[in-house]
């Protein structure tokens, strides 16, 4: 597959780290809740962890991004992929520091948001993969899983640009171009929000205890 199989060590760095945890889905599939209860469940065991949200709406690129999405300009779809790669970029030396600092990073959307739903667009997909190699790899991809008709039903749905049906069902088609079998979970969000918090609890913890042996740090899509 071409996809994050292909990522290759930053070095030689048998130390223990945090572990980096991308939440991935549609719109309205639940990632904020799990995000949040993750959070609470590992500072509850003593672990050192934050929670991250891309688009960062803070940063000065995250604020061109933010007027995007809520309708209020207007820009061209490669620009604003690049923004929204930008924006992660803006990030990614914090997000090392913090990793090789032993803390744990729960991150609400990532590259491969970032992928499904420029390529969703009509923009070619290897394009759109580009600029975000050399970013970090995150150790373990949870996508949360759920039918477009049934994340529309949910509330709030229709408030920002990309909640449309028929476009989220093409996002959840590119969605699984970019799945891997090394890093990816795939959780039914469907099930009680219960069942998936404690599917994930599972498999985070094990990612976790794996990365404070030393699992060592890798790139986005390097050959």
């Amino acid at each position: 597959m071409e996809n994050g199989d292909n990522c290759t060590p930053l070095g030689a760095n048998n130390n223990s780290r945090g572990a980096l945890v991308v939440f991935e889905g549609l719109d309205r599939s639940g990632k904020t809740s799990q995000c949040g209860r993750l959070l609470s469940y590992l500072e509850g065991l003593g672990h050192s962890v934050e929670l991250w949200r891309f688009p960062d709406r803070t940063t000065s690129v995250g604020q061109m991004i933010s007027s995007y999405l809520t309708n209020k300009s207007q820009l061209d779809d490669h620009t604003i992929h690049l923004l929204f790669s930008a924006n992660r970029w803006e990030k990614r030396s914090m997000m090392e520091t913090k990793l090789k600092a032993g803390t744990t990073l729960i991150v609400d959307r990532y590259s491969y948001s970032g992928v499904a739903f420029s390529s969703a667009k009509g923009l070619d997909f290897e394009w759109c993969k580009a600029p975000e190699v050399g970013l970090l790899a995150p150790d373990l991809v949870v996508y949360l899983d759920i039918p477009p008709e049934k994340a529309a039903e949910r509330g709030g749905y229709g408030g920002e640009r990309y909640e449309q049906l028929e476009f989220q069902r093409k996002v959840a088609q590119h969605y699984m171009l970019l799945k891997d079998s090394s890093s990816w979970e795939i959780v039914d969000a469907c099930q009680a929000l219960e069942d998936v918090e404690k599917q994930v609890k599972e498999m985070v913890l094990q990612h976790v205890r794996t990365c404070r042996k030393g699992k060592t740090l890798s790139y986005m899509w390097s050959s």
